[in-house]
């Protein structure tokens, strides 16, 4: 497949995917779009697009995991996190987990397009359910990006695929942290993006502790400067793997600034998307 090379100035790293090539193609309620350098990610038109969120989460993941063979992603929704892991983590097998059979679709052309079907496994179904993932599975790198909301805490969308990712359909973020737990590799690393005012931040502190795990570095993100902060990132591992001095602290990094003041992109976030194979 020939492709640009460049995209306004900005020189596209890593693998040439078969793309077209591959035999997927675009439907007129999908769109194809740039992810990480010549990867690209099937979505609706009218549906769920990716977000910053879901950038961050992978960014994050595979920054303080950045030797993980095998790597995980929970409600993995089109395929966002996972692709961004599969391009940032070359040689690791990835395996997703989403339950919207029409997300599903989606993730499963992408990886088709980006020619990642021999390391790339996209399970259907609920990851609370037995079977889907295996007792015995053990990943070094879990991601998720847990809903934020439990049902009729807010205004839902009628379009399914957008209420799923949005509010608590299938699942909690207790209940996600629950899962990382349970199939984290020997000092695996379980990353996550969440809400941090003190009340979601006391939901996501009760889930990490009942399931056995110890945020050890969170980072507020704060979209504009001079806002709140009103997400977070968060890095989890199993207290087992951790020496007893260390599981009561957590370190918090300084905030990640996505705009300035004046609305421009932050230079760090631009380098944030740089570091994912995306135009600054």
């Amino acid at each position: 497949m020939s492709t640009d090379s460049h995209f306004k100035g900005w020189a596209k790293p890593g693998p040439v995917p078969p793309g077209l090539a591959s035999g997927v193609t675009v439907e007129p309620s999908e769109t194809l779009d740039a992810i990480s350098g010549n990867f690209r990610l099937f979505q609706l038109r009218e549906g769920h697009r990716f977000s910053t969120d879901d950038i961050l989460t992978a960014w994050y993941g595979t920054s303080w995991c950045p030797t993980a063979r095998t790597a995980l992603d929970l409600g993995s929704g089109i395929g966002t996190v996972g692709m961004i892991c599969a391009w940032r983590l070359p040689g690791a097998q990835i395996v997703t987990v989403e339950a919207q059979p029409e997300s599903v679709t989606l993730a499963q052309k992408s990886a088709r397009y980006n020619g990642l079907t021999d390391r790339y496994e996209i399970r259907e179904g609920d990851f609370r359910d037995a079977g889907i993932l295996r007792v015995e599975e053990r990943f070094d790198l879990i991601t998720g990006s847990p809903p934020y909301f439990p049902q009729g805490a807010g205004i839902e969308s009628e379009h399914p695929q957008k209420l799923a990712c949005r509010f608590e359909l299938r699942g909690t973020v207790k209940d996600y942290c629950t899962t990382a737990a349970k199939h984290l590799a020997a000092g695996g690393f379980f990353a996550c993006v969440f809400p941090n005012e003190p009340a979601q931040l006391t939901r996501i502190e009760a889930g990490a502790k009942a399931a056995g795990l110890v945020i050890v570095r969170k980072r507020p993100v704060i979209f504009r400067e001079g806002e709140p902060s009103l997400v977070g990132l968060f890095g989890m591992m199993r207290a087992e793997d951790l020496p007893d001095w260390f599981r009561g602290q957590t370190w918090e990094e300084p905030a990640l600034i996505i705009r300035t003041r004046k609305g421009e992109i932050h230079p760090e976030y631009s380098a944030v998307k740089l570091a994912i194979g995306f135009p600054p």
